[in-house]
This record gives structure tokens, C-alpha cells and sequence, in this order.
């Protein structure tokens, strides 16, 4: 299929004020002038002008682990009768039929890296995948595991206080991410040994099974290094998540960020990967005392490219746009934001290769507006998740 006069704002090197796609089975497989357009007995639609974008990504949300309209009975994200729970696969609880997808379709948000809440120092999984497309969530996995998220502030520290259990401290908490980790490190080192020595005079025994270390291995793999994903608002626990991310060499991601601006000097010299939200919201609780629009400006203005997200329900995921529209009430420059939403989103979750911009080989995921996205008044047109019609105005 091709789409024709449109304006397109590829996210990538390059855009066009009257251009055309080509997408088949999936996938970009042509964007030009309309100059240049060659006629192929393509199946055309004309874009009457309107601007395509490439289909917005929410880097950090727990869409389909919170059944919207529900209670207890839609609340999968958080097991907190244990601590450290890494073999957790956010997978397994996505409820794909949740409304809010289509709620993120109709705002052409069209990915999410969606998974475990925060109540636990080690959580589980992350997945990031499709809005739309299939009633069941196999199908709309981009890539599962994506990430393990650790938890550090007051959220483990209330779960376990409640409970009079540990940790009800931030050293604690800390403790308890490093004591899970050098066992994983141990276990690995034991698994190395035992294929080295296999079938050798000098073999040892193979380590018992350990579903825990064995869902954080991936952490340490050098040529595919799953992602370390950090729920850290105060400036010391995003510091904490530094160290701890240095001492085990962990391809780290610090969520929300909540200070990042008040230490934004500081974080340049690390250069961290960083996703900021939600943007919409008051100061619910201790940690968030810095919360501000202009965070995402300040970290900018440092160097620090930072992704933009709902934490979807904090924020309901249809709002995305416009998290992305009040970080440049704050000052951010509008093509940052929607950076933030688009390729520097997909960057930082690690899908940069397949999602994020319009460009030849990559998933024909994308919106027509006639308007500004960032504008409250205007919603897409239509929004296209692999080359399919997901959504028409």
C-alpha cells in the first residue's frame, strides 16, 4: 500500500513537506517525494495533506496489569508477599482485551514497555509490545523479556513496612537488590564452571536449578545485555541506582527521575539512559516534592536525552500527546518531545532498530493528523499498526 501526500515527520534524518510511504507485509519499504513517486499499481491512498508521524511509544506504563474499572480482581501488578521476584513474566498477567488499548490506539500510541509495578525491590519483567492487533497478547509482543525492574524509595519501603517485614529501609532495600544479584553472579559462575569442566576429569556438579538467577542472567550477558529498569524518584536513590547498576555492569534505565533536574549537573557526567512521568499529576507523596514540567528541560539543557511516559493508569495512556505537550509548557523544545515519544522512547527501551521513526525497514506503525499532536484539541485521523488500519476517525 501507499500513502500519498502527506507531510512526514520521520523522526529520523530526514522529512518531507510532500511525500509518500510504501509499507508491505509489515514494514516500510519506501518513503520519498512525491517528485520521485513511481507508480507500481500500488493500492493508494491520498493523505489530503496531512502529517504522518511515526506511531507514539509510552517507554514505562502498566497498561493490562491494572484491568481499568477494577479492584482487587484487575490488580496483577504487584506481588508483594515476597521481595525479590525477577521469574515474574509481566506476560503473564497482561490482560490484552483491557479498553485502555484501545484507549492508546485512538491517541496513536501504537507500542508500550508495559509490565510489574514497584512494590517489590526486584519485581519481575517487562514487555514491550503492540497496542492493537490481536485479542491475545502473544501476537503482540515485540520483545519479552524487555527489562528487570528493581524498585528503590518509599514504595518497597511502605509494601514491607505494612507487612513488618524487611526492608523497610532504603539500605534495605538496597541490600536485598545486591544480595539477589551476587547470587546470580555466583550461579552463573557455578553453571560456567560446570560446562567447562563437563565431561573432564576435574568435573564438577551442575548447580542446582534457581528460576530466580536464572531470570536475572540475562542482566550479565555480554553480547545481549537485558536492561536494568530502576523505579527511582529522590536524588539518592536515582544515585543508588547508579551504583548498583556500576558495581554488577548493568545496562540501566532510571524511571521517572522525579529529581533529576534539582542533580542534573550531576547525572551528565553518567549520561544515564532516563524516562521521565508522569508529567500530569500533583506531589502524592514525599518523593515527588520536586516534581516539575520543566525536568525534562533541564535534563535536556544538561545533555540528557530523556523518554516521556504516562505511567499508565497514574496517567491514563491516552494522555501521552499531551505529557509530551506540558514538557514544552516547561521549556523543552517540541521536537525533543516528541522525540521523547517516538525514537528516543524506542531508544532507550532498546527497539530503535525496529520502532521509533519512519524509515525503510522498519514496522509501519504511524498516525495522520491534521493538526498538531501536542495540541489538546486534536486527536489522529488515522493510525496504522503494521501496515493495517488500527484506527479511522
Amino acid at each position: 500500500m501507499v500513502i500519498t501526500n502527506v507531510k512526514i515527520k520521520s523522526m529520523s534524518s530526514k522529512d518531507y513537506e510532500n511525500g509518500y510511504v510504501r509499507f508491505e507485509n509489515g514494514v516500510f519499504t519506501e518513503i520519498g517525494d512525491m517528485e520521485d513517486y513511481v507508480h507500481h499499481l500500488d493500492d493508494i491512498m491520498d493523505g489530503e495533506g496531512m502529517t504522518l508521524y511515526p506511531g507514539f511509544i509510552d517507554a514505562h506504563c502498566h497498561i493490562g496489569m491494572w484491568d481499568d474499572g477494577l479492584t482487587f480482581e484487575g490488580e496483577d501488578g504487584n506481588e508483594d508477599t515476597d521481595p525479590t521476584t525477577p521469574h515474574l513474566r509481566a506476560i503473564d498477567s497482561i490482560d490484552a482485551m483491557d479498553r485502555c488499548f484501545g484507549d492508546a490506539v485512538r491517541a496513536g500510541v501504537t507500542a508500550v514497555c508495559t509490565g510489574v509495578g514497584s512494590a517489590n525491590p526486584i519485581g519481575g519483567s517487562f514487555v514491550i509490545m503492540k497496542t492493537w492487533g490481536s485479542k491475545r497478547v502473544d501476537k503482540l509482543v515485540v520483545r519479552s523479556p524487555a527489562a528487570i525492574k528493581f524498585a528503590l524509595g518509599e514504595n518497597p519501603k511502605n509494601t514491607y513496612n505494612d507487612r513488618d517485614e524487611s526492608p523497610v529501609t532504603r539500605m534495605a532495600t538496597a541490600a536485598v537488590i545486591r544480595e539477589q544479584l551476587l547470587k546470580a553472579k555466583r550461579y552463573l559462575s557455578d553453571k560456567q564452571e560446570y560446562l567447562r569442566l563437563k565431561g573432564t576429569d576435574d568435573e564438577v556438579s551442575e548447580p542446582d536449578y534457581d528460576i530466580k538467577c536464572e531470570a536475572l542472567l540475562p542482566l550479565f550477558n555480554e553480547e545481549n545485555r537485558l536492561k536494568a529498569h530502576f523505579h527511582c524518584h529522590r536524588a539518592d536513590d536515582i544515585f543508588t541506582a547508579i551504583r548498583i547498576s556500576k558495581e554488577f555492569g548493568l545496562d540501566y534505565v532510571l524511571i521517572h527521575c522525579t529529581d533529576g533536574g534539582v542533580i542534573a549537573d550531576e547525572l551528565s557526567e553518567d549520561s544515564p539512559a532516563v524516562v521521565v512521568g508522569p508529567l500530569f499529576g500533583d506531589r502524592g507523596k514525599p518523593e515527588l516534592r520536586n516534581h516539575d514540567i520543566t525536568t525534562p528541560k533541564i535534563l535536556s539543557d544538561n545533555g540528557i536525552k530523556c523518554a516521556i511516559c504516562t505511567d499508565h493508569p497514574e496517567t491514563p495512556i491516552q494522555y501521552l500527546p499531551l505529557t509530551a505537550a506540558l514538557a514544552v509548557r516547561g521549556g523543552l523544545s517540541r521536537e525533543e518531545a516528541l522525540r521523547g515519544i517516538t525514537i528516543t522512547a524506542a531508544e532507550t527501551i532498546g527497539v530503535a532498530d525496529i520502532l521509533g521513526s519512519v524509515e525503510v525497514g522498519k514496522h509501519a506503525d504511524f498516525s495522520l493528523f491534521r493538526g498538531d499532536p501536542l495540541d489538546l484539541t486534536v486527536t489522529p485521523d488515522m493510525v496504522f499498526v503494521g501496515g493495517k488500519t488500527a484506527f479511522r476517525k
